[in-house]
């Protein structure tokens, strides 16, 4: 069902993005009648706004029946929570903001060596979706970022700790989705699981969809860290050798931003940026996403912790 090829044909690359919105758009009429709180993760991040564009259209004319929900490390680039706080006031919606720090202050949790907050997000979010008694968390995965999330289904079941167990995954047959699930437990749902990252970006061209300007190419003073580019913030900067310089770069992915590097690029339109990801081997997380790299096993050990 991807459009994941160089030489697509219009008329084919066209057909293939309306069979995913499709898909998506029924999955999420089909949570928003088997559960009874569902939430949208929304980090301001290309996929959950391709998500939010998604449930409006899904809904429409009708506002999107449920709250977003963002886990905030307290490292984000602020041009992300510019924009955040901006898509928010415009679909009148009402956004759970979950922050780090509030769990670092009173005890819950405590900073790491590394200074990273990735890792830190599971605790905050396993308690926001228990105070809120959300029930169906949607969540902007998709199967081509990483082998752990290859192995996910569009419903996931997160037993009484939000954990993720690959055994217990559902079959999915002919779009039939079982969302069962016992009290205290609850649902992740990936409506963008079949899309590649080069879908999205097709998709964000024709709908028109804006994102933070961090996405496209611009000057900014990062330092090199194991292959990746960094820039300073309230995360940090460089250590002791690594040198400070200005170049043109964008980000593929955004994240906390002591981990996610950015990729030298000239790509400053959307379809500059097709262009890119086209000729790319790496997937955004695997260039750009230093927390994947702990082990080959990093992101399925998180996601049994009950990570996004």
């Amino acid at each position: 069902m991807s459009t994941d090829t160089v030489d697509t044909p219009p008329d084919l690359a066209g057909a293939a993005l309306d069979a995913l919105e499709s898909e998506a758009i029924h999955i999420f009429r089909e949570v928003a009648g088997e559960f009874d709180r569902p939430v949208i993760l929304f980090s301001g991040g290309k996929d959950s706004t391709v998500l939010v564009h998604l449930a409006r259209k899904a809904f429409w004319p009708a506002p999107i029946p449920f709250p977003l929900l963002h886990v905030d490390t307290g490292h984000n680039f602020p041009e992300v929570l510019e924009f955040r706080d901006a898509l928010v006031e415009e679909l009148g919606a009402r956004l759970v903001v979950a922050r780090v720090q509030d769990w670092i202050d009173d005890g819950r949790l405590t900073e790491r060596p590394d200074g990273t907050r990735n890792p830190l997000q599971t605790t905050p979010l396993l308690d926001t979706i228990a105070e809120q008694r959300f029930d169906a968390v949607f969540g902007g995965g998709r199967r081509d970022e990483e082998r752990a999330r290859a192995k996910e289904r569009v419903f996931s079941l997160r037993n009484a700790f939000g954990q993720w167990d690959p055994r217990r995954q559902r079959p999915e047959l002919w779009n039939l989705y079982n969302g069962r699930h016992r009290p205290g437990e609850h649902v992740r749902v990936f409506p963008l699981s079949n899309w590649t990252e080069l879908d999205v970006w097709r998709y964000i061209a024709r709908e028109g969809i804006q994102l933070p300007s961090i996405y496209y190419a611009h000057r900014r003073h990062v330092y090199r860290r194991d292959g990746m580019l960094l820039t300073s913030g309230p995360w940090g900067g460089p250590r002791e050798g690594e040198v400070v310089e200005e170049r043109t770069v964008r980000y593929r992915t955004v994240g906390d931003g002591s981990c996610t590097g950015a990729v030298e690029s000239e790509a400053r339109t959307v379809a500059d940026v097709i262009a890119e990801v086209q000729a790319s081997r790496l997937t955004e997380r695997g260039a750009t996403r230093a927390d994947d790299r702990l082990s080959e096993a990093a992101m399925e050990d998180r996601k049994r912790e009950g990570y996004f």
